[in-house]
């Protein structure tokens, strides 16, 4: 997964709301749209970006589609999130330390 997509992807307000929504579990796109102010051809776009960017994994049910989160790209997500937040703690603390020597 790349990071810059997904991020990309999540960017967009509407597209975190569908992409909140399957989080909560595997829907096909009638129930992600339900309540949405958009189009359930504009969630289909929305869904589509998503799963291009690696968030959401698509499984044909008879004519439905169901649309989940893909588990392993969030935790490389969240991976890479709390490595950058580690790093970002790091450099602070050596630059509190460094200003606590002088």
């Amino acid at each position: 997964m790349a990071y810059a997509s997904a991020l990309i992807a999540l960017s967009d307000p509407t597209r975190r709301q569908v992409f909140e929504r399957v989080i909560d579990g595997p829907r096909a796109v009638g129930q992600i749209a339900e309540g949405l102010p958009v189009s359930r051809p504009a969630v289909s776009q929305h869904l589509k970006v998503l799963k291009q960017a690696g968030l959401v994994t698509e499984q044909r049910r008879g004519t439905r589609r169901v649309y989940a989160a893909n588990p392993q790209a969030l935790g490389e997500l969240r991976a890479w999130v709390e490595a950058m937040w580690r790093d970002a703690l790091a450099a602070m603390m050596a630059s509190i330390d460094g200003e606590e020597q002088k």
